[in-house]
């Protein structure tokens, strides 16, 4: 098993002129550390139970960008990518800036969005649930036809694309669509998906709707890459650190092969030293 870092709080201390910097490091650290990907949230505001919405909040692919620029190895995306917030089009074309000036090192994340109040704070375009569900479906074809040889028309009831040119081709992506309630897409589209694990009972429950998707669509469940997202919480001086292994055996256990933590806080050395120094070892058994 692999483990990524969702950096999900930018609330450290010192305000927006010291968040580059400590950014920074932390990435470094983490690539350091051995971890596989890093990943942000798609808000633009804090969200509960993380903080009031007044707490610091970066745009992710602007931060990803950020983080390509102070990484060389750790592949990143943003968890998961909000498909009403950008237009298909316009979303291809970012993730495969990023791809290609990473070095192929970017994932696609996709979900249908849930914050309507940040959306509607800022203006930005959030129709009822059953029609996000069908952009997101139709952003995934998309995004599919550009990242091809197929540079036609594309033409669905919500999106239609004169011309689909994606130049340059990106190198190397996994596009996925994650969230509980997009499975089915999942089992259709996606090369990887991620699930909830702070329950290990109801990820496995998960799985195996997704294995039911799955044998519906003809598609080859283990295919299909299984991320689970958890939380890592170490404690001050390591206490949880035996815990935090063992929830990670099991879910390891469930046939994921990837997990997404986030680390609080972050911003403190020692829990990235308490990750590299005992966790990451002995997960990379599993």
């Amino acid at each position: 098993m692999k483990l990524g870092l969702h950096i999900s709080n930018f609330t450290w201390g010192g305000g927006a002129a010291e968040l580059r910097g400590k950014l920074g490091e932390i990435a470094t650290r983490a690539e350091d550390a051995g971890v596989d990907r890093i990943s942000v949230m798609d808000h633009v505001w804090q969200i509960n139970p993380l903080g009031p919405p007044e707490n610091e909040m970066l745009e992710a692919y602007t931060t990803l960008g950020w983080l390509a620029a102070k990484t060389e190895r750790v592949k990143l995306l943003a968890m998961v990518t909000a498909v009403v917030y950008r237009d298909p089009g316009l979303l291809a074309k970012a993730v495969t800036t990023l791809d290609v000036l990473s070095g192929g090192r970017a994932i696609l994340g996709l979900g249908a969005a849930w914050n309507e109040p940040e959306a509607t704070g800022l203006g930005l375009f959030f129709p009822p649930l059953a029609e996000r569900f069908e952009r997101l479906e139709e952003a995934i074809l998309i995004v599919k036809q550009m990242w091809s040889d197929n540079d036609g028309p594309f033409d669905g009831a919500h999106y239609q694309l004169g011309r689909t040119l994606n130049s340059p081709q990106p190198l190397s992506l996994i596009g996925g669509a994650g969230e509980k309630k997009t499975l089915r897409l999942v089992a259709k589209y996606a090369d990887s998906c991620n699930i909830s694990a702070a329950d290990v009972q109801e990820a496995a429950h998960k799985l195996d709707v997704l294995r039911q998707h799955c044998a519906n669509e003809g598609r080859d469940y283990d295919a299909i890459e299984k991320t689970a997202q958890v939380r890592y919480n170490l404690g001050d001086n390591g206490e949880n650190v035996s815990k935090t292994i063992e929830h990670l055996h099991q879910i390891a256990e469930l046939g994921f092969t990837q997990v997404h933590g986030g680390l609080l806080p972050v911003a403190t050395p020692r829990r990235l030293d308490l990750l590299a120094e005992q966790v990451i070892p002995a997960v990379e058994k599993f």
